[in-house]
């Protein structure tokens, strides 16, 4: 089947579908969310970065998807994505802000442009991500059908359980999670009710920055389950979500418990010893 053909394809059962947008759905955490809202009818917008080669990969695997290309350092190009998108899709009701840069510094020496880079693609940019996607106007399958619309933001366990490492990480993370209130809070006051932001807290799922199979065995299961904990959890509790059924500002930890520990180290350096 040509490019073509399948994204002519692609636009007619996209417009049978609900619609969700997964940005870093090309590969890891985010990959795993947009199988799962595949895996249940829903038609997926893969974002990518750099990944393009992944993200066609697995938008060809899935029975309805797409994908958009957009530098989440620039968050004016994220904020047009948003509503480029909006012109087309009938039925656009979550917007999923998987996306993160995961660079180390240091409690003792913040790097300036690792700092720079988080706040940008970590903080603000899924922010004005969110701001966009809940101030499109009314038209389409999501409003005509009473469907409203659901952001989830990933976040992550650091948030209860914080730890000097990946310092400017964290920090962006932090304030992400503040957003999630916040945006609660203010599309409550201005009257609407429907629409729903939520955070969403992995811990520790997949090897990270550069760990080791045997590292990742031993960091995955420092929590209060001892056990590693599935992505496929996080996509559930993904999906989960997509439904509304809590309270706007909400955050879920998907972590095995480890939020509720205290560790003086990022696991990745407690594996080592």
């Amino acid at each position: 089947m040509s490019l073509s053909k399948r994204a002519r394809l692609c636009l007619a059962t996209a417009m049978q579908r609900p619609a969700v947008l997964v940005t870093g759905g090309a590969k890891r955490i985010g990959a795993v969310i947009a199988r799962r809202f595949a895996d249940a009818g829903w038609h997926v917008v893969i974002h990518y970065g750099q990944s393009h080669a992944a993200a066609e990969a697995l938008a060809a695997a899935l029975p309805s998807a797409e994908c958009v290309s957009c530098d989440l350092a620039d968050s004016d190009a994220a904020v047009a994505m948003v509503r480029a998108l909006a012109g087309r899709l009938d039925d656009w009701r979550v917007l999923v802000n998987s996306a993160a840069v995961f660079h180390f510094d240091s409690v003792a020496a913040l790097d300036p442009a690792v700092f720079t880079e988080a706040m940008a693609v970590n903080a603000a940019t899924p922010a004005r991500m969110a701001q966009a996607f809940l101030a499109l106007p009314e038209h389409g399958g999501a409003r005509a059908t009473n469907n409203a619309r659901r952001v989830i933001d990933l976040l992550d366990m650091k948030l209860a359980n914080p730890n000097p490492d990946f310092f400017s990480y964290t920090m962006a993370k932090h304030a992400l999670a503040a957003t999630v209130r916040m945006l609660a809070m203010g599309w409550e006051q201005g009257g609407n009710t429907a629409d729903r932001v939520y955070g969403l807290a992995p811990g520790a799922m997949l090897a990270s920055h550069d760990q080791a199979p045997e590292e990742h065995e031993a960091s995955g299961r420092m929590n209060l389950l001892h056990r590693l904990t599935d992505p496929v959890e996080l996509a559930d509790a993904a999906l989960f979500l997509s439904e509304g059924w809590l309270a706007s500002g909400e955050t879920l930890f998907v972590d095995s418990g480890q939020h509720l520990l205290s560790q003086p180290r990022d696991v990745l350096y407690l594996a080592r010893g």
